[in-house]
């Protein structure tokens, strides 16, 4: 049995529908009216222990109403949600020694509390025994250097050091399973490393993680299952290498040369190939499909003809596909997905 299963998973918020101003607020009192917007639309998932999976769409696209309602801070209005076979809303506390949430918009410190007394907060409330709690603190500060933010007011801390103490709440008590809402929000190149490396760690050590982000970067060598979701529904639900060898397998050469050499001689070498002039005489760019030729053999055939000075390949990535879906330029084919 899945260890994550929803089931037509629903969210309709009903907002009110009043006019501007005093006047439009007194006459919503006696005529009222409401819009309803429905976040999340009938949405099937099933996630598997141990499973790292990639919850992705456009901003409102229902990404952060669904794991509320996957940890049961939010109530479907129909479907259902079980998480290892209990019910989030109706099994709080069970659920809550399962599970690890982090929302990178919100944070679950205590504002006026030092980072190590919310620590300890959480030690006690979850009962942690002492040797685990210095283990796992230990091994925290190795990736994210909590040792300077640990005598910090919760409340004094920049978006970064937020996010790494954040980070580390959430997993304090060894959870099974792990929300990550845009973990790596604020913070600098060095630490998102050391965070993503955590992630892999997590993962391989049979924690199931299911990670939303913008930051397509967090996704790329992390997870191996892809969820688009866009106007509160899945779209796409498959495997993440999979996507990556269907829809973005070209490559792009950039190829700078001792001396000039006539395009076409370049094209005649690489057929099949799209070879475009760069921006002077010694320089040109080759278009190639990997599944077609590798990047060996075409810089083995233009050394052929002329001697190269530099080479530089662009590979594009999960991002430039999801680009795509999200502006309508790629629809992905839901036959070979896993839903």
């Amino acid at each position: 049995m899945p260890i994550v299963e929803a089931r037509g998973l629903t969210k309709v918020f009903r907002r009110p529908d009043k006019d501007p101003g005093l006047a439009g607020a007194v006459k919503h009192l006696f005529t009222r009216r409401y819009t309803d917007k429905v976040a999340v639309d009938h949405v099937d998932l099933a996630i598997e222990a141990g499973e790292a999976v990639a919850y992705v769409g456009p901003n409102g696209a229902g990404k952060s109403t669904t794991v509320k309602l996957l940890t049961g801070i939010l109530v479907p209005t129909s479907g259902s949600v079980r998480i290892d076979g209990l019910h989030p809303q109706r099994d709080r506390i069970a659920i809550a020694h399962r599970i690890g949430v982090l929302f990178g918009q919100r944070t679950q410190l205590w504002w006026d509390l030092p980072v190590a007394e919310s620590f300890a907060v959480l030690r006690d409330i979850y009962g942690i025994d002492p040797a685990t709690y210095r283990r796992r603190l230990q091994q925290f500060d190795d990736v994210l250097e909590l040792g300077e933010i640990l005598p910090m007011l919760g409340r004094r801390l920049s978006l970064g050091q937020r996010m790494r103490a954040d980070l580390a709440a959430a997993i304090l008590h060894g959870p099974e399973i792990v929300y990550l809402d845009e973990p790596t929000i604020g913070l600098d190149l060095a630490v998102k490393d050391r965070v993503r490396e955590l992630f892999r760690t997590l993962r391989d050590a049979g924690t199931t993680v299911m990670l939303t982000s913008h930051d397509l970067a967090d996704i790329e060598g992390f997870c191996r299952r892809l969820v688009i979701i866009d106007e509160g529904r899945i779209v796409f639900d498959g495997d993440l290498q999979a996507v990556k060898d269907q829809f973005a397998r070209e490559r792009i050469l950039h190829v700078e040369t001792e001396r000039a050499v006539p395009l076409d001689a370049v094209r005649a070498a690489l057929a099949g190939a799209e070879v475009a002039a760069g921006e002077t005489p010694v320089q040109f760019s080759v278009r190639f499909d990997r599944f077609d030729m590798t990047a060996g053999h075409v810089v083995a055939s233009l050394s052929g003809l002329v001697n190269l000075v530099d080479l530089r390949v662009d590979e594009p990535g999960i991002e430039d596909v999801i680009r795509r879906v999200y502006s309508g330029d790629l629809v992905l084919d839901q036959a070979g997905s896993s839903a």
